[in-house]
C-alpha cells in the first residue's frame, strides 16, 4: 500500500522535469536562430565615379611671321630650375608652336616677344605663361597670379650670365687703367694730386 504514493511521486517529478527541459529548449535556441538569421550588410550599388575629362585644346592658328621669328628666340632642351625640378622645351608638331613640359604636364605655348626683350611663352588654353629673359626663365600659373617654377637655368643663361661677369670685370679693370692714366697725365702738367690720392 506504500508503493503508490512513492510512484505518484516519481511520475510527478518525472512530468516536471519534461516541462522544464522542454522550456529550456527553446531558449538554448533562441541564440542560434538568431545567429543564422545575421545578415552581412550590404553595399549600395553605384556607379562609379568618372573623372571629368578637360576639354581638347583649342585648334592653332598659323603662325605669323612674328611668331615664327620668336619661336627662333626661345631656349629648347632642358632648364635646371629651383628645387631640383625642371622644365623641357620642344619644338611643336605645328610651325611656330613650341611645347613646355613641367612635371606630368605640357603645354602648348606660342611665342610672343615684348618690347623690353623678353621673350613671353603663352598657353594657347590660358593657364600658364612663362618667360624668358636674359638670365633666368620662369613659369607662372595665370589663374592663380603665382609662380609655378623659378630660377630655371638653360645653358645659354648661364653662358649669358658668364659673359656679363667677364665685361664687367674688364669694364672694371678698364676704369681703373683710366684713372691712373689721368693722374698720370696730371703729373707730367705739374697738376697736383687731388687730397683723396696724395697718401696713396
Amino acid at each position: 500500500m506504500k508503493i503508490f504514493p512513492t510512484l505518484t511521486l516519481l511520475i510527478s517529478l518525472a512530468s516536471a522535469g519534461a516541462v522544464m527541459a522542454q522550456s529550456a529548449a527553446p531558449a538554448a535556441a533562441k541564440p542560434a536562430s538568431k545567429q543564422a538569421v545575421k545578415k552581412t550588410p550590404v553595399k549600395p550599388r553605384g556607379k562609379p565615379a568618372v573623372k571629368p575629362v578637360p576639354p581638347p585644346p583649342p585648334p592653332l592658328a598659323d603662325a605669323s611671321e612674328e611668331q615664327l621669328a620668336a619661336t627662333e628666340r626661345a631656349y629648347l632642351g632642358t632648364y635646371d630650375c629651383e628645387f631640383k625640378q625642371s622644365v623641357s622645351i620642344t619644338r611643336n608638331t605645328k610651325p611656330g608652336y613650341l611645347d613646355v613640359m613641367w612635371q606630368k604636364d605640357t603645354f602648348t605655348m606660342k611665342p610672343v616677344l615684348s618690347s623690353t626683350g623678353a621673350l613671353r611663352l603663352e598657353d594657347v588654353t590660358g593657364r600658364t605663361l612663362m618667360i624668358q629673359i636674359a638670365n633666368k626663365s620662369m613659369l607662372m600659373d595665370t589663374h592663380i597670379g603665382r609662380r609655378l617654377v623659378d630660377e630655371c637655368l638653360h645653358p645659354e643663361h648661364r653662358a649669358a650670365i658668364e659673359a656679363a661677369k667677364i665685361a664687367r670685370a674688364a669694364a672694371a679693370a678698364s676704369a681703373a687703367a683710366s684713372g691712373l692714366e689721368v693722374e698720370a697725365d696730371a703729373s707730367s702738367l705739374g697738376i697736383a694730386p687731388s687730397p683723396a690720392k696724395r697718401g696713396s
